[in-house]
């Protein structure tokens, strides 16, 4: 029986469960990434298989194991949820040739998805996800398994459980002990994902204080519209950050790949503005240099911060599957993306929710500095910058005639300010005069075009997106 084609997107390859997310079609997944390790890789090697807390994910998982089995790999399958950087680190501690796994990420509870990773533990670069999709056969007639159980009893499965390696590394990468002696209430949302337990794990025993909130398994997400951390999912942190008088909010997403912030004041700190945060903490206070990478849709202090400190910033197409090979390529101090997702140097070019955390709180620790009080430290190097987002749901149907609204567009100003170039490198951006920019993109996981900006300038943030969406005739 034929059925639908598998196209990897930005991060891999995402569904909706039972309806083309099935086991049929991990198989085929699962098949395709076999093939394409064995093309690049050769037989007989290691690949790492986790997975997230979403609905069936740990049997999705075995699944994968299953057919990787079958091909004659060692695979290493976690034995529980596991966080998306701890999989990724396991591949490189294990020696393994990629990975598999099983999350949709933030994604809304419906769906399910499939990430595959190389032997750095960072994301396929999209000539590789062609590769794989082209091995993706259209039914899973010939796809070989080996049944879990088999596999398990002839040692071509193992469990394993990947968070002793990753802590070690962790503590090679921060001193996590002044964070604990610092006396910080810390509040966590977890999103009821796989950040689960981790910042009480690393940070308790002294005087500071974790209270987790959603840290228990529930993949239909109550009180969030998705385990994505931004506002409203984020909401309920919020309030509880004020309701407990906590230092600070940290979240995490559903596979803890991306970690959001909540200042003092409860308020949100966007994700641009935390990677403003983490690239200042890197080069001023830990006094460190080295390369900035960076997607198109993030933002543009990081370019100011670039020439302050001498240091170069590389631009990508959005999703780590551009920004890790070049994190690789240049040996980049930190590589991020608007997301809410940071990778660091001496770790894997992977988004690391936890590590970035951790950073965060260091840097509070280091300075003795509220969060909001880092922003105006930011702001002092970078001036004051806003940013906002909108996504809008696309109807399939009108996907190519709205791309061609846009392609066909050519504004000489938007909201009053000159455009003074327009990449179409992933998406249209329209740089402005006063640094600022509008971008419109076509979201390569979900049926969704994203409409953001960054400016200078608040009271433009609000005209800036509403003629962004004028130009996608989605007023």
């Amino acid at each position: 029986m034929t059925t639908n084609a598998i196209k990897f997107g930005t991060d891999g390859w995402r569904g909706r469960i039972a309806e083309d997310y099935t086991f049929s079609s991990v198989r085929r997944c699962a098949h395709g990434f076999a093939q394409y390790l064995l093309n690049t890789e050769g037989a007989n090697n290691k690949v790492v298989v986790g997975y997230d807390q979403r609905f069936g994910s740990e049997n999705f998982a075995a699944a994968a194991a299953e057919v990787l089995a079958a091909h004659g790999f060692q695979v290493l399958l976690t034995d529980g949820a596991s966080p998306t950087p701890t999989i990724s680190y396991a591949t490189v501690h294990n020696e393994a040739v990629g990975a598999i796994n099983i999350t949709a990420s933030h994604n809304p509870s419906s769906d399910n998805g499939f990430k595959v990773r190389d032997r750095h533990g960072g994301a396929v670069d999209p000539q590789g996800l062609k590769q794989i999709e082209s091995e993706i056969p259209a039914s899973e007639d010939n796809v070989p398994r080996l049944p879990i159980e088999e596999a398990v009893e002839q040692n071509k499965v193992t469990y394993f459980d990947p968070s002793p390696t990753y802590i070690e590394q962790i503590k090679r990468l921060i001193d996590v002990e002044p964070i604990r002696k610092a006396g910080l209430t810390v509040l966590v949302d977890a999103m009821w994902g796989n950040g689960s337990g981790w910042f009480t794990k690393l940070l308790s025993g002294d005087k500071t204080k974790v209270i987790e909130i959603h840290n228990h398994r529930n993949p239909i997400f109550p009180e969030m519209i998705r385990p994505e951390p931004i506002p409203p999912n984020i909401n309920v942190g919020l309030a509880a950050t004020k309701e407990h008088n906590a230092d600070v909010l940290l979240i995490t997403d559903g596979d803890a790949d991306r970690v959001g912030m909540g200042d003092e004041n409860g308020e949100f700190i966007d994700q641009l503005r935390v990677y403003g945060l983490l690239a200042l903490h890197m080069l001023e206070i830990l006094g460190k240099r080295g390369p900035i990478v960076k997607t198109l849709s993030t933002t543009s202090m990081l370019n100011k911060l670039g020439k302050i400190y001498d240091v170069p910033v590389y631009e990508t197409g959005v999703g780590f599957k551009y920004v890790a090979p070049k994190m690789l390529e240049v040996n980049a101090l930190i590589g991020g993306e608007e997301s809410g997702g940071y990778a660091f140097q001496d770790h894997v070019p992977e988004r690391d929710g936890i590590l970035a955390g951790l950073f965060l709180l260091d840097m509070i620790v280091r300075l003795e500095r509220k969060p909001s009080e880092l922003i105006d430290l930011l702001f002092e190097k970078v001036g004051a910058h806003f940013y906002d987002r909108i996504d809008t749901c696309l109807p399939e149907d009108e996907r190519e005639s709205i791309k061609a609204r846009v392609q066909q567009a050519s504004p000489e100003k938007i909201a009053g300010l000159k455009v003074v170039d327009i990449n179409t490198h992933d998406g249209y951006k329209y740089n402005l005069e006063d640094g600022g920019w509008l971008l419109i993109r076509f979201s390569g996981t979900e049926p969704i075009i994203r409409v953001y900006c960054e400016t200078t300038q608040a009271e433009l943030v609000n005209p800036i997106l509403q003629e962004g969406l004028r130009i996608a005739g989605i007023e």
